[in-house]
C-alpha cells in the first residue's frame, strides 16, 4: 500500500508541475498585501545570504541532535532533519506558503488558492512588509523557518519513532499547526498581529509550537526501552552548535528583511544572548556541583538563541544579555527537574525550545522598547512602566501553548491510527540506523 501511495504522490506532483500552466496563471493584479517592488540591491543581497544561513541551521540541528543520541541512532536522527529540508520545501511551494501568507480567512489561516504552486509569488512584486526585496525571496526565506520547526520536534521522540510515520506527522504539522500560527502572528490580517503581539523571528511560530509538540510526542510515544545512553559524538554537538549559532544570524537579523540598522541590532542581540546564556548555563552547573561540560555550554548557547528570537529586533543589547541569563537559568532548572522517569523527552526539546521560547516571549513583553524599534509603539515593555504589551504576550503564550499541545497530541493519535508511530522493541534494540535505513556508522 505504501508503494502505491508514494507512486501516486510522485506522479501527481510531477503532472501538476508539468501542466500547471493550465490551472495556475500569473495574477495580473496585485493581491492583498502584495505591492510593487521597490528594489534595493543591498537588501536583496543580504536576504539571499540570510536565507542560506537559515537553511544551514537545519543540518546544523542534525549534527546537534545526532551527536547526543546513541551511536546506533545517529544516521536516523540526522536524516530526520535533512528530510525536513526535502519534504517541507515541496509542501511550501505547493500549498503551505498560501496557508501562511495568502489572503486571510478570519485572521486564522490563509487562502492557499491564490499561491498554489507559487502562483503570484513573483520576482517582480513584493510583500507589503518587505517592499524592497522580491516577493519570491521573502517566500523562500520564510520556507526555511517552516523547515526547521518540525526538525526541532524530532529530538523529543529520538531513537524510537518510525521514519515514515514521522514524515506523515511532519506534513500534517506544517499544514494544521505551523501554518495557522504563522498566519496569525506574521500576516498583517492575522489575529495575533492585530492584537499587537511581538514575535520578531519565531518565538511562538517556531519554538513554542515545536516545544509543545515535542512534549505531546514524548508523552504519546512513551519511554525508550533504555533512556540513558552515552552521546555518540560530542564533537558533533559542538559542530552543530556552531552551525546553529552562525545560521541564527540569518534567522534573526534576516527577519529585519533588509540590510539596515534593525538587522545590525538583531545580530547584536542574538550573539550577546547566546553568549550570556552559555555562560550562565555552565556557571550554574558548577554552582550546583557539576563539571563544566561541552554539552552544557552548547545547550546553554542554543537556549539563549531560542529565547532572544522573539525579542531580537525589539530590545537593547544589555537587555539581550539579561534575556540570555534568565532563559538559561530557567531552562537549566526545568531540565534538572523534568520528570524523565515518566516523560521521555529524549533531548530535552520542551525544556530548551519550548520553555526558552516562552521565556523569550514574556521577556519581550518586559524589555521591548520603541527606541530600538518604532513598531513597539507606545505600549513598551513592563520595565518601562506599561503592562499592556506584557499582558498581550502572556495571552498569546497561553493560547499558543494550548493550541500547539492539544493539536499535536491529536495529530500523533491520528498518525498512529494510519501507521504505527513507534518501532517495535526489537527494532529499537537493533537501532534505527539499521532497522529503518539499513545503514550504520
Amino acid at each position: 500500500m505504501r508503494k502505491i501511495i508514494l507512486s501516486v504522490i510522485l506522479i501527481t506532483i510531477l503532472l501538476l508541475s508539468i501542466f500547471s500552466i493550465s490551472f495556475v496563471t500569473e495574477s495580473k493584479t496585485l493581491g492583498a498585501h502584495v505591492v510593487e517592488l521597490k528594489m534595493d540591491t543591498g537588501d536583496t543581497a543580504w536576504m539571499v545570504v540570510a536565507t542560506a544561513f537559515v537553511l544551514l541551521m537545519t543540518p546544523g540541528l542534525g549534527f546537534f541532535y545526532g551527536g547526543m543520541v546513541g551511536k546506533k541512532n545517529v544516521i536516523s536522527t540526522m536524516l530526520q532533519s535533512f528530510m525536513a529540508m526535502v519534504i517541507v520545501t515541496i509542501l511550501w511551494v505547493v500549498i503551505a506558503f498560501g496557508l501562511c501568507f495568502g489572503p486571510s480567512i478570519g485572521g486564522f489561516i490563509g487562502d492557499p488558492t491564490s499561491n498554489i504552486f507559487f502562483q503570484g509569488v513573483s520576482a517582480n512584486t513584493a510583500w507589503e512588509l518587505a517592499p524592497t526585496i522580491p516577493f519570491i525571496l521573502f517566500a523562500l526565506f520564510q520556507a526555511k523557518f517552516a523547515i526547521i520547526t518540525p526538525a526541532l520536534i524530532t529530538g523529543a521522540f529520538a531513537e524510537r519513532v518510525r521514519f515514515w510515520a514521522y514524515l506523515l506527522f511532519m506534513v500534517l504539522f506544517i499544514l494544521l499547526i505551523y501554518a495557522p500560527l504563522c498566519h496569525m502572528t506574521w500576516h498583517p490580517d492575522g489575529m495575533f498581529f492585530k492584537w499587537g503581539v511581538l514575535d520578531f523571528a519565531g518565538g511562538t511560530v517556531v519554538h513554542m509550537s515545536a516545544g509543545w509538540a515535542a512534549l505531546a510526542g514524548a508523552i504519546f510515544l512513551g519511554k525508550r526501552k533504555v533512556q540513558k545512553v552515552n552521546p555518540a559524538r560530542i564533537t558533533y554537538v559542538l559542530l552543530g552548535t556552531g552551525l546553529l549559532w552562525f545560521g541564527w544570524f540569518g534567522f534573526n537579523a534576516g527577519s529585519a528583511v533588509g540590510a539596515g540598522s534593525l538587522a545590525a541590532q538583531a545580530l547584536g542581540t542574538t550573539t550577546v544572548a547566546a553568549a550570556s546564556a552559555a555562560m550562565a548555563w555552565v556557571f550554574l552547573d558548577k554552582i550546583l556541583g557539576h563539571k563544566l561540560s561541552a554539552m552544557g555550554a552548547c545547550i546553554g548557547a542554543v537556549v539563549g538563541l531560542v529565547a532572544i528570537t522573539p525579542a531580537a529586533g525589539f530590545v537593547s543589547i544589555p537587555h539581550a544579555l539579561a534575556i540570555g541569563i534568565i532563559a538559561a537559568v530557567i531552562s537549566n532548572i526545568v531540565v534538572s527537574k523534568f520528570p524523565k522517569g515518566k516523560i521521555d523527552d529524549a533531548l530535552d526539546v520542551f525544556a530548551c525550545h519550548g520553555v526558552g521560547g516562552m521565556v523569550g516571549m514574556l521577556l519581550t513583553g518586559v524589555f521591548a522598547s520603541k527606541s530600538v524599534n518604532s513598531v513597539v509603539g507606545d505600549n513598551e515593555g513592563l520595565i518601562f512602566g506599561d503592562a499592556t504589551l506584557f499582558l498581550t504576550q502572556l495571552k498569546a503564550l497561553v493560547l499558543v501553548s494550548i493550541f500547539a499541545f492539544v493539536s499535536s497530541y491529536i495529530l500523533f493519535f491520528i498518525v498512529n491510527k494510519i501507521t504505527p508511530l513507534r518501532v517495535t522493541e526489537e527494532k529499537e534494540e537493533l537501532g534505527l540506523d539499521i532497522s529503518q535505513h539499513g545503514e550504520f556508522l
